[in-house]
């Protein structure tokens, strides 16, 4: 799949020589659109039917407040049900309605839009999914991961298991992922880590579509013994794991995820927070009710004498939807103020982003660095715990292996 990202952006770049018209619609002083693709209806709507309201309603509270440098923002949302032909046509229908940075939604779907979005020079976002290559800003110069890739998180993990077993040397570590280009993905920065800090490690693939792993989860607690587990499962495979893991008698204490099984419809689905009890999970937004981004969405909808609305209790995808739209707006803000006429295009975007800097929305945002050459902001996560029927923190922001990660990207790159 990196080799087809390489060729298809490699294509954009071709035929945007081609073209001279290729530069995305620049915007009059008039709303700045944002092309937002969701899943209401497709197999993750787990995550779409919450995220996206946490996108919008942070547009909402941006324009309620004057929008950005007095200009409006207008998300426009088509839902793609996870297909990747209606997410290229929602890609076209935004672009001809003139939007200038796109929330691109699905792994399959940055892949397949890769080309598109270097010919047309619009920014396309894949937080927390998408290529862990594209993190190479001058590779890939319009595709923006502003979040820990899977090649970070697959490091966190290993750092953070290092630390609750106290050295890595020896022990028997188990990866349990999805068997897709995705869930494949960390795997070669998990077998250079193994080899540098002396670990045993051994992988568990659970076929498509991810609910059917009783055999794996009684091979790492019975046969394998791991000492840990790594998992890299979505949609409603996170659920199933915790349940059979318990079934087979695994210390739930002894599991950390990645960011797509971390979310309460998980451990709801799982049976509950007294099921789930002692599972990590590791997030690239804040989790929780009271960041006072949240008080403010909330207060707005008061002031509009209405009640706020039930998805934000689902607080680990509503807050990666406004992480999402605050980056995407912090970006325009940029773009906005470096163009006083205020005709932005997308590659006034691309350079918006691209000037990113300790912004953190009180804390829900990691302190991001974005540059032309870094997309991703330093690979940051947390960890969380589920804990006394909620998700405790368990550490600050932070990334580890870097150079580790940095060889994979500098080796992606010569591909």
């Amino acid at each position: 799949m990196k080799q087809f990202l390489a060729i298809a952006t490699a294509l954009g770049l071709a035929a945007g020589s081609l073209l001279t018209a290729a530069p995305s619609h620049a915007q009059a002083k008039g709303d700045v659109v944002i092309g937002l693709q969701c899943d209401r209806t497709g197999p993750t709507q787990i995550v779409g039917t919450v995220l996206c309201p946490g996108f919008h309603d942070y547009i909402a509270l941006i324009n309620s407040k004057g929008g950005v440098e007095g200009r409006q923002i207008k998300a426009l949302e088509i839902d793609h049900e996870y297909k990747v032909p209606p997410g290229i046509e929602a890609y076209e229908r935004h672009k001809k309605e003139g939007a200038v940075t796109m929330a691109v939604y699905g792994t399959p779907h940055i892949y397949a839009m890769a080309a598109k979005l270097t010919e047309d020079r619009i920014p396309g976002t894949s937080p927390g999914f998408g290529s862990a290559a594209a993190a190479d800003g001058v590779r890939y110069p319009y595709i923006f991961p502003i979040a820990a890739t899977y090649w970070s998180q697959g490091a966190a993990a290993v750092d953070f298991v290092k630390k609750q077993l106290g050295g890595l040397k020896g022990k028997k570590i188990a990866y349990l992922f999805y068997d897709n280009p995705a869930g494949r993905e960390p795997i070669p920065v998990l077998e250079d880590l193994s080899a540098q800090e002396g670990f045993q490690l051994r992988t568990f693939a659970v076929p498509p579509p991810g609910v059917e792993m009783g055999a794996q989860a009684l091979d790492i607690a019975q046969r394998y013994r791991a000492d840990f587990l790594i998992a890299h499962l979505f949609g409603r495979s996170p659920s199933v794991s915790i349940k059979e893991l318990k079934r087979v008698g695994y210390p739930l204490r002894q599991v950390v995820s990645f960011v797509w099984g971390s979310a309460e419809a998980d451990i709801e689905a799982a049976g509950g927070y007294a099921v789930a009890e002692g599972y990590y999970t590791m997030q690239f937004a804040g989790v929780g009710t009271e960041f006072p981004v949240l008080n403010e969405i909330r207060e707005m909808y008061r002031k509009e004498g209405k009640e706020p609305p039930k998805e934000m209790a689902s607080t680990v995808y509503y807050n990666r939807g406004v992480l999402i739209a605050a980056l995407h707006v912090e970006a325009i803000r940029n773009a906005v103020k470096a163009k006083p006429d205020g005709k932005i295009t997308g590659e006034d975007v691309k350079g918006g982003f691209e000037k990113i800097s300790g912004f953190t929305l009180g804390g829900l945002v990691p302190p991001l660095k974005i540059t032309p050459h870094d997309h991703e902001g330093g690979g940051l996560v947390q960890i969380y715990q589920v804990r006394g029927g909620k998700f405790a923190k368990v550490t600050d922001w932070f990334s580890a292996y870097t150079d580790v990660v940095q060889k994979h990207v500098q080796q992606a790159a010569k591909k």
